[in-house]
């Protein structure tokens, strides 16, 4: 059975960190579940949710065959998800998933323009007192 995007699956998590869970597909492969793919509710420790050699079923978000990742969510696998609606904290518009490349050059850009503007209004500080 080969895996596609947007299929659910059983799986077995075979570790548990503080950033997620990795859970053994039936293929044989492994993907992660990002502790945001966890639940709905906000997840402050992974281990309330799940644990080493739970049996779960998991929603295929992403596969990159190169970087050999798989993108898991537990969340969106449960009978009668819907998608939160648009609005809350998004900045920009949505460009459907994004690779992990794609969401850390996407946090770098936007912390360098945030460093940029706090060094403006700092230096415009400085600049009339002699420093």
């Amino acid at each position: 059975m080969a895996l596609e995007v947007g299929s659910v699956v059983e799986g077995v998590v075979t570790g548990v960190t503080n950033f997620g869970a990795f859970v053994q597909l039936p293929t044989g492969e492994t993907g992660l579940v990002h502790i945001s793919e966890v639940s709905d509710e906000y997840v402050e420790n992974i281990e309330d949710f799940v644990k080493k050699e739970d049996h779960v079923r998991v929603k295929v978000l992403s596969i990159d065959p190169v970087a050999k990742r798989i993108g898991l969510s537990i969340r969106q696998a449960q009978e009668g998800w819907k998608p939160k609606p648009k609005g809350g904290r998004q900045r920009g518009p949505r460009r459907g998933p994004q690779s992990f490349e794609e969401k850390l050059a996407r946090f770098m850009k936007e912390s360098e323009e945030r460093q940029r503007d706090a060094r403006r209004r700092t230096e415009g500080r400085r600049g009339g007192r002699g420093h």
